[in-house]
């Protein structure tokens, strides 16, 4: 027996009757024709989740149907549908499947190929590298204090100890381990100074960025091998489909007029 209440959530967050108005009745409620078409979506919706179209999911879509047409009914005499906050709601929930209905479309006439794919997977791995470091730092607001730290290394202090006054409370109380990362997983003079480092070497000077100051220590490196385009392949299409929509908004907006 399928549940009402999942059926309600649909019906409830998107579909809106007078937008699906069309086509001949499936029923009638109070002399509101609820029309064919919006059964046919929650049977579409409910067959795409795995679920039987029969005569039983056919009663349960007419049953939630008549229910919520009915509290609809009751809303409007109590002038629920003309508050400004329900207006504005309302507006919103329409808008969205039309929203992502464009999308969709607009994704399958630019679809992101193969080659694009590839390139892609290439240049990040270049990016990143065939090496891990594995390194501990200390972050800390002023330069003077970042050398003062350098200067007790020099005198036999240990990092993990000097972590403790770090400002990273994401590993201060580690020893300041971050453990492995590619270089570029960092900000770029940090990842600049990583790859310049010997293993069980730290910066002897302060290495700045819109963090603080940091001082570095390698510990160890290791080849990395990175998974393969078949792997990745279904996060890089949808980071690049992200890309290209971002990029049709920003053009879009270049053209609009905003007032």
């Amino acid at each position: 027996m399928l549940k009402l209440s999942k059926l309600a959530a649909v019906l409830l967050f998107g579909i809106t009757t007078s937008a699906l108005a069309t086509g001949n009745t499936f029923v009638t409620v109070n002399g509101v024709r609820i029309p064919q078409n919006i059964a046919n979506y929650l049977i579409s919706e409910q067959k795409a989740q795995g679920v039987e179209d029969n005569a039983e999911l056919r009663a349960d879509i007419r049953e939630t149907l008549i229910r919520r047409e009915l509290l609809l009914q009751e809303a409007r005499r109590a002038g629920i549908d003309r508050r400004p906050d329900v207006v504005a709601q309302a507006e919103l929930a329409r808008q969205t499947p039309i929203i992502n209905a464009y999308l969709i479309e607009y994704m399958e006439k630019h679809p992101i190929s193969e080659a694009q794919l590839r390139a892609e997977y290439e240049k990040i791995k270049l990016q990143i590298g065939a090496t891990e470091y594995r390194a501990r730092h200390i972050l800390v607001e002023q330069e003077d204090r970042a050398i003062t730290i350098i200067n007790r290394l020099r005198r036999g202090a240990k990092f993990e100890d000097l972590a403790r006054e770090s400002v990273d409370l994401g590993s201060r109380d580690s020893g300041g381990d971050l453990g492995w990362s590619s270089a570029s997983a960092f900000v770029k003079p940090f990842g600049d100074a990583l790859t310049s480092l010997a293993k069980g070497r730290y910066t002897e000077k302060p290495v700045k960025t819109d963090f603080g100051y940091h001082v570095i220590l390698l510990e160890d490196t290791r080849p990395w091998t990175p998974p393969s385009f078949e792997e990745t392949k279904p996060r890089l299409q949808q980071r690049m489909q992200s890309q290209q929509i971002n990029k049709m908004i920003e053009d879009l907006l270049s053209r609009a007029r905003i007032q």
